[in-house]
């Protein structure tokens, strides 16, 4: 298993020989062609296989020089080999204890980590003077046709334009220089400016206010590619001050490679196929971006966002330009986000240790629905869990959260549902509230506030007001049922 990539095309070789990948090589237009031939795959059982595309058309007619490789990530094996793992759920036990966890600054401490089982002595990333992302240098100034030379998408017939849809958007906080890697779509205007779509609830947005209350220019690079777990920690749920270069160090256990861009101060990987630096001028007027067909299933209209103004262009000379496609689900985000759950489990349960088990289904696009399973043991526990999860970080745009029993399984959306019919009074099992939703939701009146509906699906107990008895499920006699297993088999069934 590698445990660590050095660039996206050494990835996609490695999906490649573990029958992951399918290549393209006759041109396909970048504009509505690759993302229709994603969304066919992305919709296939098990996510289908990702697509390496060999001669993507640009709009004028040309080949891009840039590969692209799109679903990647779009499987659960395809998820674990991003990780370098045979499976997600090899890295949940550990998560937990890096996010209590600082990297450790003496040998000492190190030994301590190991010693209890934490891989994370490769946690702290590793600063050196040059990297393969410099091979190639363009600069703005220079002139050029800046990003008309890569393969940008237009993955729906209504989009404003092409977006980039997989970048890693790196951003500092000018009072305390901390960093934060943020995802972020970003349509492209010209060769050298493109939208910054960070929503006002995005930590990469408040470190814009601070720069705008200082009046000055906010430093800002965006990477595309090089190690894929890069782009998942860039997704990963952390708080906010939590450095995702750090929990990209711990999941690649190698230390990140960073090198100082060329027109701004920023630290990039050194690894990264693409590097785009540049600016956000919190003083000037905002731009419109949009329409984009979003992971909602719906394009998300026109809005204003700041420009990003791109100073410089580094690459590899070899460099593959990775991209996705969201839209009605299941899509290849779907498959991130199930890692990022599964990934992060512990760290819910170390908060509220009844959970047993807690599920984003494809349906619900990530914040719409949460189910969650619960060993309860008082009365009201499913409303405190509903609560609690509300005022964790990005969990507070869940729209609905379902509560269940602990033996209810939260990934099979049948069973759920059976649950929630047969277990619920409607009136007195639910629950409303108010708070800050997604940017992306056209359900709600207003943009960014709306409310929120919890529905507890456990069994009552007296306590709950119920005075009926709860009845038992009926389940069959277990020797029956060896029984009827044998008699089966044997007529061939």
């Amino acid at each position: 298993m590698v445990m660590a990539f050095e660039s996206m095309r050494q990835f996609a070789e490695v999906l490649e020989s573990r029958g992951e990948l399918v290549r393209i090589r006759e041109p396909v237009a970048t504009a509505l062609e690759i993302s229709a031939a994603a969304d066919l795959e992305m919709k296939k059982p098990g996510g289908g296989k990702a697509l390496w595309f060999e001669q993507p058309r640009l709009a004028d007619g040309t080949i891009s020089a840039f590969p692209v490789l799109v679903n990647g990530y779009g499987s659960r094996a395809r998820m674990a080999l991003a990780l370098g793992v045979g499976d997600v759920e090899e890295v949940a036990a550990q998560l937990g204890f890096l996010m209590k966890a600082k990297p450790p600054k003496t040998l000492a401490e190190g030994f301590e980590l190991v010693r209890q089982g934490l891989d994370v002595v490769h946690a702290r990333p590793a600063r050196q003077k040059y990297g393969s992302c410099k091979e190639v240098i363009r600069r703005a100034s220079d002139g050029g046709p800046g990003l008309g030379t890569f393969p940008v998408l237009t993955c729906w017939p209504q989009d404003g334009g092409p977006f980039i849809t997989l970048p890693t958007v790196f951003t500092e906080d000018p009072d305390t220089g901390e960093r934060n890697v943020g995802m972020y779509r970003m349509q492209v205007y010209d060769g050298w400016t493109t939208g910054m779509h960070w929503q006002v609830h995005k930590v990469a947005a408040r470190h814009g206010r601070r720069y705008h209350e200082r009046g000055e220019k906010m430093p800002v690079s965006v990477c595309l590619g090089g190690d894929p777990v890069y782009a998942f920690a860039a997704t990963a749920p952390l708080p906010d001050g939590l450095d995702e270069v750090l929990l990209a160090g711990f999941l690649r256990k190698k230390s990140v490679p960073l090198v100082k861009c060329e027109t701004n101060d920023l630290l990039v990987p050194a690894n990264a196929d693409v590097v785009l630096e540049g600016y956000v001028d919190p003083t000037e007027p905002l731009r419109v971006e949009g329409p984009f067909g979003d992971h909602t299933g719906f394009y998300t209209p026109p809005d204003l966002y700041p420009t990003f103004h791109v100073t410089c262009i580094t690459h590899r000379k070899d460099a593959v330009y990775p991209a996705t496609v969201v839209g009605p689900p299941p899509m290849e985000d779907f498959y991130m986000g199930t890692a990022s759950v599964r990934i992060f489990l512990p760290v819910f349960k170390m908060n509220f240790p009844e959970i047993v088990d807690l599920a984003l289904p494809a349906e619900g696009v990530f914040h719409n629905l949460v189910v969650v399973s619960i060993k309860k043991q008082y009365p009201y526990q499913a409303y405190k869990i509903m609560n609690g999860l509300w005022g964790m970080g990005q969990m507070m745009f869940s729209k609905f959260i379902v509560v269940v029993d602990a033996e209810v399984d939260v990934h099979n959306t049948s069973e759920v549902l059976f649950h929630v019919c047969a277990n619920t009074d409607p009136q007195r099992d639910s629950i409303f509230t108010k708070g800050p939703c997604d940017s992306l939701d056209h359900a709600p009146t207003e943009p960014n506030v709306g409310s929120h509906m919890g529905l507890d699906a456990t069994r009552k107990l007296p306590g709950e007001g119920y005075r009926r008895g709860w009845p038992d499920k009926c389940v069959m006699a277990p020797e029956a049922v060896r029984r009827a297993r044998e008699i089966l088999a044997a007529a061939g069934r």
